[in-house]
């Protein structure tokens, strides 16, 4: 009878799962569980995070929580925050390194008895952290610009002679190690020899083109530098550019060796919310979230069981097509965590103009 009680406050995917409270599943959340609370969700603005919320709704809607937005994530946020013993933050959306990183420290150890992940590809779930999306990392160029003779490699992105213009690329604080790996690539480096990473060489080769470069700090930034015409070519992520490209910019994209990245999702150590944070996650990773997710922002789903429906120009920038993933480029996420301190220091000094 119980049982049958609980049931009957289903709402669409999400179930009041008396049963199952000990085994969560993927996307259902008990009705009324968070009511009266709230959870500050954190990412990285614009399209995307408006997308994460869209997706998070029925959640929101069936639990009861307030979902409170802000952004954009930056460590040193987060770490003045830890400092003072005042964590604001409940969940964080963050690029691939960041929960490796600082797991332990920032992150706290997530308890996957709390979480499904039955249904997340393999090696995609870490200690601290659980994927967000799938999306490139990807090189863009204007079709006006460069007409009938468009760049086709990353070596092209870096050869200002051949194919003069304004090139932008990720200047924020966080480091990237794929950043490093596409120079070297395209100074010639095989991609079975890119390690151990000589840091100083790739950067020598962004500042040999200093005068070209635009370095943008947020996600909404790149795809304004887009919309605006104002680079020629960008590394941007895949989702912005498909945005620009929805409100009119004339970009097309490079897929020879796109990189592929993961947001991850994280609890912080200290998180105020913390029961409404792995309530949260949970329901984010269930497949009518991920549908939706994809919809609204053309990032690939991590649920495996995932049907979006997608309209022409999103279905172009889905990266987890066998076409795209044969040429994908899959970088050494384990080597950077490593060299981590190496890099931002390095990294630091390059993005302040040193």
């Amino acid at each position: 009878m119980k049982k049958t009680l609980a049931l009957s406050a289903c709402v669409t995917l999400f179930c009041a799962a008396t049963a199952s409270a000990a085994t969560p599943v993927a996307g259902e959340t008990a009705a009324g569980s968070h009511k009266g609370e709230s959870v500050t969700f954190v990412s990285y603005g614009g399209v995307y995070q408006a997308g994460q919320i869209a997706a998070l709704k029925e959640f929101a809607d069936v639990s009861g929580v307030s979902i409170l937005s802000d952004g954009p994530t930056e460590v040193a946020k987060l770490q003045a925050q830890s400092q003072a013993g005042n964590v604001m933050w409940d969940v964080v959306d963050s690029g691939d390194m960041i929960p490796y990183v600082y797991c332990g420290t920032l992150f706290e150890r997530l308890d996957f008895k709390r979480i499904d992940t039955s249904k997340i590809p393999s090696g995609q779930v870490g200690e601290c952290s659980v994927p967000a999306m799938n999306y490139a990392a990807i090189l863009v160029y204007n079709k006006k610009v460069y007409g009938d003779h468009p760049p086709q490699s990353w070596a092209d992105f870096f050869d200002t002679k051949k194919f003069p213009g304004t090139r932008a690329m990720p200047g924020y604080g966080d480091a990237e190690g794929y950043i490093i790996d596409l120079a070297l690539l395209a100074d010639g480096v095989p991609k079975d020899q890119l390690h151990p990473a000589n840091i100083d060489r790739a950067l020598d080769k962004y500042r040999g083109m200093r005068d070209h470069l635009i370095l943008w700090q947020t996600g909404a930034q790149s795809q304004q530098l887009l919309e605006s015409g104002e680079a020629d070519m960008a590394i941007v992520w895949s989702g912005r550019a498909k945005a620009a490209v929805e409100n009119g910019a004339s970009y097309a994209p490079v897929w020879k060796d796109w990189v592929v990245v993961k947001d991850q999702l994280s609890i912080p150590v200290g998180a105020p919310n913390r029961d409404a944070a792995y309530s949260l996650l949970n329901a984010y990773l269930g497949r009518a979230a991920q549908e939706r997710l994809a919809e609204t922002t053309s990032y690939s789903p991590v649920n495996i069981d995932a049907r979006p429906k997608l309209d022409p120009l999103t279905a172009q920038w889905m990266t987890n097509t066998p076409e795209k993933l044969a040429s994908a480029f899959n970088y050494d996420l384990d080597y950077w965590v490593k060299h981590n301190a190496e890099l931002k220091e390095k990294w630091a000094a390059f993005i302040t103009g040193n």
